[in-house]
């Protein structure tokens, strides 16, 4: 298999995330990364798995194996969560869930908000954690057509920071606007304060995020297993 002829597909529905696993490819590859194609299960119409692994590492894999097995190609997939530390972990795998509807962003930020609002900043210490996966299949199918699986990857990624008292920012997605990065840009917002995720431009934040340190590290993987 060579450059020109590899195609990957990303184990998501969202298509942001194309562009930015596109950006650090190529941020890795270089000039390898010009023949590499990269397509979502979304454009494929492939189903979402159920998530039912309970760790991050688990349920990335599943995505990539459920998309490898289906298309005899190799995929790539990512699940990351939120990990406040006194809450012992939570809400982690759940995070997306966390009140229990899938996505509710808002739900999800007032709830976490209400369950540490007596604790003092100092303690209120959180991270992003991310796994990302990646699965090469074998040529062969099955009688079902699924093709079994040749080789799993998996490399991981954290964001450490705090979790605010109050929302701010209005860029990236769920908590963002709850968490400050410890890792910072060089510049503060109008009222001198360090930026939240929500607050940072998407360059900003991919340069420091979880899922971006996944994905970097999961590339030399990618680049020594299939090009």
């Amino acid at each position: 298999m060579t450059t020109t002829d590899l195609t990957i597909v990303v184990a998501t529905h969202n298509e942001g995330k194309l562009a930015e696993m596109r950006q650090i490819l190529e941020e890795c590859l270089g000039e390898r990364a010009a023949g590499v194609r990269l397509v979502s299960a979304g454009s494929m119409n492939l189903p979402d798995p159920v998530e039912d692994g309970v760790t991050f590492e688990e349920n990335s894999l599943l995505k990539a194996r459920d998309v490898a097995e289906r298309t005899g190609l190799p995929a790539v997939a990512d699940d990351s969560g939120l990990i406040v530390d006194v809450m012992g972990g939570a809400p982690g795998i759940l995070s997306a869930r966390w009140c229990g509807r899938h996505g509710d962003d808002a739900a999800n930020n007032a709830l976490l908000l209400a369950q540490i609002e007596d604790i003092p900043d100092a303690k209120r210490t959180a991270r992003f954690c991310c796994a990302a996966a990646l699965v090469v299949p074998a040529a062969e199918a099955d009688g079902n057509g699924r093709h079994r699986i040749a080789r799993e990857i998996v490399r991981t990624g954290e964001m450490p920071g705090v979790i605010l008292r109050a929302a701010r920012g209005e860029h990236g997605f769920g908590y963002d606007p709850l968490f400050v990065p410890d890792d910072q840009p060089g510049r503060t917002n109008a009222d001198g304060e360090p930026l939240t995720s929500a607050e940072m431009t998407p360059e900003e934040k991919n340069a420091i995020s979880h899922r971006g340190k996944a994905l970097r590290a999961l590339m030399p993987e990618l680049a020594a297993a299939l090009l």
